[in-house]
């Protein structure tokens, strides 16, 4: 029978170190013991109140952190995740564990002690015959943090509670099995005091994490809350209970805890409890009663350790009650929020402006700025790359808070302008400069006053024309570039200093059937024409692209290609997208853009460059 909870309802995997707690009764005079941790950590120890445990738990130990290890070797066991662990011999007779995940990241190690051979013991006195009746059970346990999971403090510091957390969840599973009224349990683990030891891990990821897990051991190709796989093998009759895997989402964990109004903490521990419970025999899924016996436990558990919450079955229904959407995303863009949750693919995003960055009207959108922000706290440094001056970019992005120290662009900060023409490196110093000859930028200014055709050369942060237009006007007024100087001859506009670039302003038809054909040939050797947009052809230093500029840049910076997204859509970015390690055209750019790009994007006005971001930079 189907249970009532959609895609809500998943188990979590884990893996990671070990914890050490004082002797505690149990059924069957079984004692509990936590497995000690990494010897000599530098940790202080937490207190019982910090695990919200109760007094039956002092921790006395300090405690490692989680551990994030790479490591080869061979022997024994079989994990349900991370494929086959091995152990290697050590100095001191301890082994070092480690279990290898298939294909989906890095090595996770952990110690534990080894028991040594004992020699045969002396005959025992009649205290220790009363005390060879108790059995001690070790529970060993072991936390992760998936790779590609960031150092987020409150995750780090969320780690190191479950360390205590889980063992206290074990005890408290374990103690009600034996005596158990459920009658839909799996009883393949019922009496655990013919164990020596039990073993459990949990693994803490992102969504792209346990979506890969998700597809390959369930065939459903979407992220989920939590998965649980149970590595216990009943006719094996093995010493060591190994419950299995708990690995949970935390990103997915993140949205819940926050749609249902308690912290990341209670929702990662509701998450625990349940998959802790599937891998003790306890099944939602398989029956309307099944459900109900597990929902039940869930509230016991949850409130005998005092963990706020309801538990995930309870929670799930009110959500389904109350209409909510199910939590699933088959889109494989990464959420604003869900950011912090990854690690970024990039160390750079190259971005252009107009077209790509700018909307339609020469606005930045709020997504796209949100976007920007959100890579520059996450440690991703965005680099402008435009046929814009500098203060034209600084103007634009000083709209949404982007400008100035800590911002995408300031006077101190490395960038590409004019058709990296201009290239500014290290606090803002110009790093290189590439002039037109004169002899084009005369026969240019000759040709706009024989034509009316309005033109503008850029000198450096100057704009300046020989007659005022409305077109001229539009330039400051749309674009944002600095207001052009009406310069009288031609003679004294060449006078006023180096020109980089110059700028025909006319229809898009106009520059399509007139203006490109005619200056593609007259400037020979000596310029070349390119267009950002439709109506604006521009004259430049032949041999110099955005495309030279990055490649400049990233070697006055020390950096590579294949650290580099770009986002771009003009024929202008086509050097700049073919050096990027992912280059990225949006929809609206230039076939020539879309035909180097290795993806295509969405459309300047569809906030492109946020979608690009969130879905292929982290």
């Amino acid at each position: 029978m189907l249970s009532r909870l959609s895609p809500f309802l998943r188990i979590v995997p884990p893996a990671h170190s070990q914890i050490a707690a004082e002797p505690m009764a149990a059924a069957r005079a079984l004692t509990f013991r936590l497995i000690p941790s990494l010897a000599n950590s530098p940790h202080a120890p937490l207190s019982p109140s910090q695990s919200a445990s109760s007094s039956r738990y002092p921790i006395s130990l300090p405690l490692a952190p989680p551990l994030r290890y790479s490591s080869t070797s061979l022997y024994w066991q079989q994990s349900s995740i991370f494929g086959p662990a091995a152990a290697l011999s050590c100095k001191d007779d301890r082994r070092l564990f480690w279990s290898v995940s298939r294909g989906f990241g890095r090595v996770f190690a952990s110690w534990r002690e080894y028991r040594k051979a004992r020699r045969k013991p002396a005959p025992p006195t009649a205290r220790a015959k009363a005390k060879s009746k108790e059995k001690e059970l070790e529970l060993s346990v072991n936390i992760c943090i998936e790779e590609q999971l960031p150092d987020d403090p409150e995750i780090l510091d969320i780690a190191e509670l479950l360390r205590v957390n889980v063992p206290m969840a074990m005890k408290l599973g374990l103690e009600g099995l034996k005596d158990s009224v459920y009658k839909t349990r799996d009883n393949s683990i019922t009496d655990v005091g013919g164990f020596e030891s039990v073993e459990l891990s949990v693994l803490l990821c992102n969504d792209e994490f346990i979506c890969k897990l998700n597809k390959e051991w369930r065939g459903e190709d979407h992220a989920t809350d939590v998965l649980s796989m149970s590595q216990h093998v009943p006719e094996l009759k093995l010493p060591v209970l190994m419950l299995g895997d708990i690995v949970i989402s935390v990103e997915t964990a993140a949205r819940q805890a926050e749609e249902r109004g308690h912290t990341l903490l209670d929702e990662i521990r509701i998450l625990l409890v349940h998959g802790l419970l599937h891998l003790l025999g306890f099944d939602h899924e398989i029956s309307d009663k099944a459900e109900a016996e597990m929902e039940k436990e869930e509230e016991h558990l949850l409130k005998s350790l005092g963990w706020k919450g309801k538990g995930l079955i309870q929670s799930a229904y009110d959500a389904e009650t109350n209409g909510s959407p199910p939590l699933n995303y088959p889109d494989d863009r990464k959420r604003e929020g869900s950011l912090r949750f990854y690690r970024p693919k990039f160390n750079f995003i190259f971005c252009d402006m107009d077209g790509t960055l700018l909307n339609s009207e020469s606005q930045v959108s709020t997504s796209n700025a949100t976007a920007l922000k959100v890579a520059i706290s996450r440690g991703v440094k965005i680099v402008i790359a435009t046929g814009k001056t500098r203060p034209a970019v600084i103007r634009l992005l000083k709209k949404v808070d982007l400008a100035g120290k800590g911002g995408a662009i300031s006077e101190f900060s490395p960038g590409i302008f004019l058709q990296g023409l201009l290239v500014y490196g290290r606090q803002g110093r110009e790093i290189f400069r590439s002039n037109l000859d004169p002899n084009v930028c005369r026969e240019a200014s000759m040709y706009s006053l024989k034509h009316q055709t309005p033109l503008i050369a850029f000198s450096e942060d100057r704009c300046l024309t020989l007659f005022e237009h409305p077109l001229v006007d539009s330039l400051h007024t749309v674009y944002s570039e600095p207001k052009a100087e009406i310069i009288p001859t031609v003679d004294q506009l060449l006078a006023g200093g180096d020109i980089q670039k110059l700028i025909f302003l006319d229809s898009a038809e106009g520059v399509a059937t007139t203006l490109r054909p005619y200056w593609a040939e007259a400037t020979g050797d000596y310029a070349s024409v390119v267009q950002a947009v439709p109506d604006m052809l521009e004259i430049v230093p032949s041999g110099t692209s955005k495309g030279r500029g990055v490649r400049l840049l990233l070697d006055h910076l020390g950096a590579s290609p294949t650290e580099v997204m770009a986002i771009g859509d003009g024929e202008n970015d086509v050097e700049m997208l073919e050096l990027a390690s992912l280059g990225v055209a949006l929809s609206n750019g230039s076939e020539k853009a879309k035909a180097v790009a290795d993806v295509v994007g969405l459309s300047n006005d569809e906030d492109g460059a946020a979608d690009a971001i969130y879905r292929y930079a982290f």
